[in-house]
């Protein structure tokens, strides 16, 4: 990879050859991450110019398909280790260098020169807090007096934004009992990421209800719309946008029974917490009343068909990019090589936050997975191509006291390409804290002459890197 930089520090273009390993043959998803990663190589940098080859090759190893992050974290590596080399060659700080290289704020949607429109994004901001959350001064002026006593202590900043929800449509479907209980049924699948939450919170929130008087019913295919699925970080920007798509035909629908109750216009017609009330009158009627109604045709004008049900599609016109700017600091023990990471900050912005516990546990969760590649994970191939990891004896992972204190905080710059406002969350730490661990790992190292190091780090490695270092 390449970047032209003027005296001003400012990027006047990338160029980059990637060599993708896709094993012995093609999956129909092979491509995907690989062109993700192309196309991202510019960042969350306005950079005016850039071009990419990518270059497939068959080896004798497993085919390729997408993993957590899928291409995002390839290239937020190598757009945030360019950054901190570029600021070593022009001696213009890192966290400067980046912020006269962001896309401006009142630039989005920003079209890339590889062609993605970004949606929405305020980079400064992000970078603001989590400079302020890891408490950047100071840790810079500890990590000084660290190598005054010989200690290998580094710190690092890394910089995201990604793809998401790439599959661009979605369904759902809404039936509300004459009791007004509501059954939610959401063309996403939920195996693990909390979407009965969510979902229940969104449907709650949109009918002014109790989260409880929602029952969400997924993965039935005798019972559920026709969708799409749950992968790539989309569920909440496109099945829940198609949920509020029949949400919306639901409260229309409502709001036609109650002024027919209330013997008024629909359009003098507010929901107030869970009751529908004539505009600037004590005279309303709850929701239960409401969803009664809807089955007694007695109670019905002819216009309006008996029921409450609805369902809903969602097209966006194109991918979302959530972004984020992680820190970390980690000491490298001279003796053993092991790297320790002493902080751990990550700032994401998805776009409008629908519950932030699910959030956080995402975010946990992937950025856990991000330290573990950065930290032990690595698959080996011996010269005749034979895997030599192919169980958990050889193949390392991170067990609960590997793992440090996290700290995670959200801020949010809406999507203006769906209705809630989201974007993705969940591959966000995978692809942020490799590239954040890179540009640790590289400072702790710089002392000893050492510019880059590809991850894993493990203590061998770091050992071997510290005593040649050492020796020379």
């Amino acid at each position: 990879v390449e970047m032209a930089v003027d005296a001003d520090g400012r990027i006047l273009g990338v160029r980059g050859k990637i060599i993708a390993d896709i094993g012995a043959y093609f999956f129909p998803a092979t491509a995907g991450p690989l062109v993700t990663t192309c196309m991202l190589l510019t960042g969350s940098y306005a950079i005016p110019a850039s071009q990419v080859e990518l270059l497939g090759v068959a080896t004798n190893k497993v085919p390729t398909a997408p993993y957590r992050g899928a291409g995002r974290p390839e290239a937020a590596y190598v757009v945030e280790r360019m950054i901190e080399l570029v600021a070593r060659e022009t001696g213009i700080d890192s966290i400067e260098l980046r912020r006269r290289n962001f896309i401006p704020a009142d630039r989005f949607p920003y079209t890339t020169p590889l062609g993605f429109v970004y949606d929405s994004g305020n980079y400064h901001q992000a970078l603001d807090h989590a400079l302020a959350a890891f408490d950047y001064t100071r840790r810079r002026e500890e990590q000084q007096h660290a190598r005054a006593q010989g200690r290998l202590v580094g710190i690092g900043i890394g910089v995201y934004v990604e793809r998401a929800a790439g599959a661009p449509w979605e369904s759902a479907a809404v039936a509300v009992d004459p009791g007004g209980r509501v059954i939610v049924r959401p063309g996403s699948n939920s195996h693990g990421q909390g979407h009965e939450t969510s979902f229940a919170q969104i449907t709650a929130d949109a009918l002014g209800i109790d989260p409880h008087a929602v029952v969400v019913e997924h993965g039935d295919s005798a019972i559920v719309p026709r969708g799409v699925g749950t992968f790539g970080s989309r569920s909440t920007t496109v099945g829940g946008s198609a949920l509020v798509v029949a949400l919306d035909k639901v409260r229309e629908k409502a709001t036609r029974i109650a002024a027919h109750l209330l013997e008024a216009s629909p359009g003098d017609i507010e929901w107030d917490a869970g009751r529908l009330r004539v505009r600037g009158t004590d005279r309303s009627v709850a929701w239960p009343q409401v969803t009664a109604a809807a089955y007694d045709p007695t109670k019905l004008t002819r216009d309006i068909e008996m029921g409450l049900n609805a369902s809903g599609y969602f097209t966006l016109p194109g991918p979302v990019f959530p972004f984020g700017v992680y820190a970390a600091a980690v000491e490298i023990d001279r003796e053993t090589g092991q790297v320790q990471v002493l902080k751990f900050v990550a700032i994401d912005d998805a776009g409008r936050i629908v519950n932030p516990l699910l959030a956080e546990g995402q975010v946990f969760g992937s950025t856990v997975q991000g330290l573990g590649e950065s930290l032990v994970e690595e698959v080996i191939y011996d010269e005749d191509g034979q895997p030599q990891t192919a169980t958990f004896a050889d193949y390392a992972i991170l067990r609960a006291p590997d793992v440090p204190l996290l700290y995670s905080e959200f801020v949010e710059t809406p999507s203006p390409f769906n209705p809630l406002g989201a974007k993705g969350i969940g591959e966000s730490g995978s692809i942020g804290t490799p590239a954040t661990m890179a540009n640790a790992v590289a400072d702790a190292l710089a002392p000893l002459g050492i510019r880059h190091v590809d991850v894993p780090y493990t203590p061998a490695k770091m050992w071997r890197l510290i005593n040649d270092a050492s020796d020379s």
